[in-house]
């Protein structure tokens, strides 16, 4: 399981992947990341980890601005009442804590069935900002790029329009 942001980067740098990484101070919500976006190119994304009541799991990513409504999410993905997934769930299923989910995290995803939903609307961008396992810098790829990574991981995501 890959937990730092070097390993990350790593694993991208191998797979031909180019990035740039920027450092911040550690943000937990969108608001707060939204203070530390300047001069960083493309879009932000709002990563949801979600669990219904079949324990079935959901990684949901869209834009960062995006209003998101959970009920009407759950109709889209076939997710049966879902509610956001504990930060111990989190942890053992994606390796990264709460205020550091991200579609990166596929890449620890070993031993559980999560379904990878990717918001159409911002997949239509072509730079992409995703948090690199941590809280603490933003790591943009291309949109080509971020399936090339989940393909590596053998992760097949939905691209729905959310």
């Amino acid at each position: 399981m890959l937990k730092t942001q070097e390993e990350l980067l790593n694993v991208l740098s191998e797979l031909g992947i180019n990035y740039k990484n920027h450092e911040h101070p550690p943000v937990y919500t969108v608001e707060e990341a939204d203070q530390h976006h300047d001069g960083i190119e493309g879009v932000h994304s709002k990563n949801l980890f979600f669990k219904d009541r079949k324990s079935n799991l959901f990684l949901v990513v869209t834009l960062s601005d995006k209003e998101i409504n959970i009920k009407e999410i759950a109709k889209k993905i076939d997710a049966k009442n879902p509610s956001f997934g504990k930060a111990e769930l989190l942890e053992e299923v994606m390796g990264v804590t709460p205020g550091a989910v991200t579609p990166f995290a596929v890449v620890n995803i070993k031993n559980h069935n999560v379904k990878i939903v990717l918001d159409e609307e911002m997949m239509e961008h072509t730079l992409l900002n995703f948090h690199p396992l941590v809280n603490t810098a933003t790591t943009t790829i291309t949109s080509e790029d971020l399936l090339k990574f989940m393909e590596h991981c053998d992760k097949k995501p939905e691209i729905i329009r959310l």
